[in-house]
């Protein structure tokens, strides 16, 4: 008998519907009467009794969540909400789940953790070691608080201590998290109680200052989970595709993914079904509010609690996890007579199903919401919008805008990778592989603190993701240098009075590299639009000399690169500041001074952020616009210092809001920066024209880049693309790129080798990765713990490649001069806090293109280890992390081979295949 299943329900009298109840048997003879004379709900007096200062009791809709089928168990599921739609689309929701099995669930032991903080501890070494060797002394204590808890099987079971420096204070304090089972009870008071019972034995263990004792609501080791699957022909509604249907459901659950802002709506309609069934059971929906927010987040960054997919067959599945303690026995719970009704009504054997029923109804209202959402972004045209954003992330040009986004509609396949693959295809341009030439180095924008560069102060540069190609070819005689894009051919060998132009300091670099008399073509490809103030020459002249040096294998430092560059820049430019060489050979961004030992410091971005370049119409000549200032200071050198020190304060505290995160003030600074440029007489009214234009359309600031004069202007935005479509109506040529942190690893070089894992040299870690690839040493880290389950990684979204893609533990390259073992062990440690020994199994080459961004091309060494530890994981390199049985693992590759590395997917069929027998004999010795 489907007890579950009331056809019509809703259609139905309130008394008809309590005899439909009371006929499925789901209500006692004794319930019916109370519901029929409402004799269930909540008297004065009783709620006098609860908390303070009663004045009367506020009634709340309970409604039925019918045709649940979870675990093979039917259930009517009370509800207490009072918005309505959320009470029927469950019930529609579980209706349709049941042509896939219906719900099933897993749920771990109803574990609650107290804590007890403890200040004033002169060793805190000694102290945790002291707690852990009297750990089942502790353990007993904190027992006989409840020994009727323990009879049952409950108590105290365990602790963990953990150290956190104190914000306030110069020292540290320690926490003991101790972990209590406490069976079918929400356990609040009990263990409150617990931690204040063994709070002086703590204190004198530790021999400290027992401060907090209290309960914690991130209940993370009570975790429950609930999965469904829907046949794609289950996913009909009238008008609509079931394929549309599902893949709207598929690319919501992938936005919530990855965007807080989308995250927070996503997981609140998840708690419309958690909470209304939590009131309606006398939980403290508080707390698992709490809770759950608060394990949303326990990767660094806030993200959904659910997640939809597709497998083999085209079906939709749909997952959840999340902390859910709660109770169904104690004061709180039976001193309502409508809790104990709707308990009744459930018919419940423990706390844990109850968690895991609350897991599938979170499930249950998540795909009724998205399925909505997707239904009526379909028919809305949301897709498409989605579409428009990712083609402008993708840096379409304007004119093949609109190609690129019908392309890529009808590829179905609407990321950034597939947008900028339509992008190349349709432009005729092949890929850029950095092998096929001899250098490739990026142009800048400055943030902050032009033309006051050149006398001394302090400027903010950062790259910009377009760059200059140089290839070097010998030739019998003579020095010819061809720029196409800007349609300059030049003949260096010269006598110098007859040099003009960029002949100049092309020779110069020539004559400084003893190749005057070396007869070569010198082409350089260039994606920067002379006259912008993005440093081209600069550029030029760095790749230049880059490309020289790597061609004729001259070993030049980057320090005599740069120094060789600014020699040029002189004859460019007259009085340069250095500047524009510097953050062309360095290739990240920086903060600069001149002096006669410059200043060239890394810029520490902790948060990346966004910034929009517009091009003006007018070209801006450097060298014209330095000497115009310098004349005009020549005049004036009081007032014009007293500008340049004015800038130079809006610098350094341009440099301590990027620090702080905070893109507000940098705007504000940049606009005030823009006025002084003003004053300078740099600026210009297109530029100005285009500065308002950007603040207009939100822009927390805006100013020219360089020189002025024409060019260039930034603008910096929480929405940039706000920003681009204003200019789009104004018909001007503009991009969107992130400024984001440079770390010692990004610009760390690997170690190059040959088939045989010979060493031959070593590049940066960027440039391996271009184009096709360099080939150069890996390798992967494989994890497994107990129960035989492995460890994989959910990649971060801004690594370069395979980005949000799942891969093994860990993966990455050992430094130059360091062991592969020792990379091993020390990024294991790094990426995952965990330490544990290593095994070398195999080493492989395989070479693996990601569109048409870059490459795998590595030599990997594999390893695995064994640790029973959860991971306290690096938010900037994962996203997100599990343990999966071996066999569900091999079946998700399977099945979903695209949302796996592809060096995962090699490593894992030589795992599970050839070396499954060493790999066991490994982890059964560790």
């Amino acid at each position: 008998m489907d007890k579950s299943r009331i056809p019509n329900f809703y259609k139905m009298p309130i008394n008809e519907r309590l005899d439909a109840v009371y006929e499925k048997g789901l209500i006692s003879k004794k319930d019916y009467k109370l519901l029929k004379n409402q004799q269930q709900q909540l008297n004065i007096d009783s709620a006098d009794k609860m908390i303070e200062n009663v004045i009367g009791v506020m009634g709340m809709p309970i409604g039925l969540g019918l045709n649940f089928l979870i675990d093979n168990k039917e259930y009517v599921i009370p509800m207490a909400v009072e918005e309505p739609s959320i009470v029927a689309a469950l019930s529609a929701a579980a209706k349709i789940s049941r042509s896939g099995g219906g719900f099933s669930t897993v749920c771990s032991d109803p574990i609650l953790t107290g804590q007890i903080q403890v200040v004033g501890i002169k060793n805190l070494d000694q102290a945790r070691n002291d707690l852990i060797s009297r750990k089942k002394e502790i353990i007993d204590l904190a027992n006989s608080f409840h020994p009727r808890m323990v009879a049952r099987g409950g108590g105290a079971i365990d602790f963990s201590i953990k150290t956190y420096p104190m914000e306030s204070f110069e020292e540290e304090m320690l926490v003991l998290n101790i972990n209590v089972n406490t069976q079918d009870a929400m356990g609040a008071n009990l263990v409150n109680g617990m931690c204040e019972g063994i709070a002086p034995l703590v204190e004198s263990i530790t021999e400290g200052k027992v401060f907090l004792r209290i309960l914690s609501n991130l209940t993370d080791q009570s975790i429950a989970k609930a999965t469904m699957r829907i046949p794609l022909n289950s996913l009909s509604k009238e008008g609509y595709d079931p394929e549309q249907i599902r893949d709207g459901i598929i690319i919501a659950s992938d936005f919530a993914k990855a965007d807080p802002y989308r995250a927070s709506t996503h997981n609140k309609g998840i708690m419309n079904g958690i909470d209304a069934v939590a009131l309606a059971t006398g939980n403290d929906w508080r707390a698992i509010e709490a809770g759950a927010h608060a394990y949303a987040s326990r990767h660094g960054r806030y993200s959904s609690l659910s997640e939809w997919k597709k497998d083999e067959n085209g079906d939709l599945i749909g997952s959840i996890e999340l902390p859910l303690k709660v109770g169904i026995v104690g004061a709180p719970i039976e001193s309502n007579p409508a809790v104990a009704l709707n308990l009744r009504i459930m018919n419940l054997e423990s706390a844990t199903e109850l968690s895991g029923v609350m897991a599938a109804v979170g499930l249950a209202q998540n795909f009724s919401a998205l399925k909505a959402l997707s239904t009526d972004g379909i028919q809305k045209g949301h897709m498409t919008l989605h579409a428009r954003n990712v083609v402008k992330a993708a840096d379409a040009p304007h004119e093949i805008f609109d190609d690129v986004l019908e392309e890529l509609l009808i590829s179905g396949d609407i990321k950034v990778w597939k947008a900028r693959e339509i992008v190349q295809n349709l432009t005729k341009r092949e890929p850029i592989k950095t092998e096929d030439f001899d250098a490739v180095t990026s142009g800048k924008v400055i943030l902050l603190g032009e033309h006051s560069v050149v006398y001394g102060r302090h400027a903010i540069a950062v790259p910009i993701p377009l760059n200059i190609r140089v290839k070097v070819e010998e030739a019998d005689n003579g020095v010819l240098l061809m720029i196409p894009s800007w349609g300059v051919e030049y003949r260096l060998d010269k006598k110098p009075e007859e040099r003009q132009s960029f002949e100049k300091p092309a020779a110069l670099i020539l004559e400084k590299m003893n190749l005057s008399h070396t007869g070569m073509k010198i082409e350089v490809f260039s994606d920067i639009p002379r006259g912008m103030g993005l440093g081209g020459s600069a550029v030029i002249a760095v790749s230049i000399i880059k490309a020289l040096n790597n061609h004729f294998k001259m070993n030049l430092t980057e320090e005599e690169i740069n120094k060789m560059a600014y020699e040029s820049e002189k004859i460019a430019h007259g009085n340069p500041s250095g500047i524009d060489n510097t953050i062309a050979t360095y290739g990240h961004p920086i903060i600069y001074r001149k002096g006669e030992t410059a200043l060239k410091e890394s810029l520490q971005i902790k948060k990346p952020f966004d910034l929009v370049l517009a091009f003006s119409k007018s070209e801006g000549l450097t060298a014209k616009t330095v000497a115009h200032v310098r004349s005009q200071w020549k005049e004036n050198q009081e007032m014009y210092e007293g500008v340049f020190d004015d800038i130079d304060a809006i610098v350094l505290k341009g440099i301590q809001a990027i620090q702080n995160n905070d893109i507000k003030q940098l705007g504000e600074l940049m606009n005030f920066n823009q006025g002084l440029l003003n004053t300078l007489q740099v600026s210009t009214p297109e530029l100005e024209r285009m500065v308002h234009i950007a603040r207009d359309a939100g822009s927390f600031g805006s100013k020219l880049t360089g020189g002025g004069g024409g060019g260039a202007i930034i603008a910096i935005s929480d929405k940039p693309s706000d920003i681009v479509k204003a200019f789009d109506m104004k018909d001007s040529n503009q991009f969107i790129f992130q400024c984001k942190r440079v770390t010692e690893n990004d610009m760390e070089k690997l170690i190059l080798v040959d088939e045989y894992d010979q060493e031959i040299g070593s590049e940066l870690k960027e440039d391996c990765h271009l184009g096709d690839g360099i080939l150069h040493r890996a390798f992967s880290v494989f994890i497994f713990n107990e129960k035989k389950e492995v460890l994989i990684q959910q990649r971060s979204k801004e690594k370069m490649l395979w980005g949000q893609f799942w891969s093994n533990a860990c993966c990455s390259h050992p430094h130059v001069g360091e062991s592969v073992e020792d990379a091993a062990h020390r990024r294991t440690k790094e990426e995952l806090s965990l330490e544990t020994k290593l095994n070398f199994l195999f080493k492989f080459q395989y070479q693996e293109k990601f569109g048409n961004i870059g490459s795998e091309n590595e030599l990997c060494h594999v390893f695995i280890g064994a640790s029973n530890e959860m991971p306290n994981v690096d938010p900037n390199e994962i996203d997100d992390w599990k343990y999966l049985p071996i066999d569900d693992l091999t079946q998700s590759i399977e099945n979903n081979p695209d949302q796996f590395t592809p060096w995962l997917r090699i490593e894992w069929s030589k795992i599970t295949g050839e070396y499954f027998g060493q790999v066991q004999r490994i982890l059964e010795t560790n």
